[in-house]
């Protein structure tokens, strides 16, 4: 079929990075959101330590998960 490309992959948010993510780095800035203001960054195997690491020093609350799976509030 034209136009066709096949299933959508979802990529690591790492700069640069092209592989697959495997997690979900989800996370609040506490300053300006409330806990039940979520945003996500995708990571691959090699890189979620290093995102979760890059916000936990921040002091942002952090939860990783499975990708696709939703999380209501990141609590911190």
């Amino acid at each position: 079929m034209i136009g066709a490309h096949g299933p959508a992959t979802e990529r690591c948010s790492r700069a640069g990075c092209t592989q697959p993510a495997t997690s979900a780095v989800h996370w609040r800035n506490p300053r300006i959101h409330s806990e039940d203001r979520v945003k996500t960054w995708l990571a691959c195997d090699d890189h979620v330590d290093y995102l979760r690491d890059y916000l936990t020093t921040r002091d942002f609350p952090v939860a990783v998960t499975a990708v696709g799976v939703t999380v209501e509030r990141v609590a911190g």
